[in-house]
């Protein structure tokens, strides 16, 4: 992934990027140089991301009961 530095120095970190190490607004990362020359970006908080299972957490929202789902899966629906 490429991106663009603007004339203050500022790069915008890709969503996927930011998504992965669950960096958002006000989070702190440090830029580290690798022995072999290369930068890499890491949390400075040293926080892990949440799991993408734990992300999904309490988002099904109100669904159907269990009587519902039986009958449906019976096709007395």
């Amino acid at each position: 992934m490429a991106t663009t530095v603007t004339a203050k120095g500022q790069v915008t970190i890709p969503k996927e990027v930011r998504d992965l190490m669950g960096i958002g607004p006000g989070s702190k990362v440090e830029f580290r140089r690798s022995t072999d020359g290369s930068i890499l970006l890491v949390r400075a908080d040293k926080k892990r991301p949440k799991s993408r299972f734990a992300r999904l957490r309490g988002h099904a929202g109100k669904g159907l009961s269990t009587d519902a789902i039986l009958a449906l899966t019976r096709g007395e629906a």
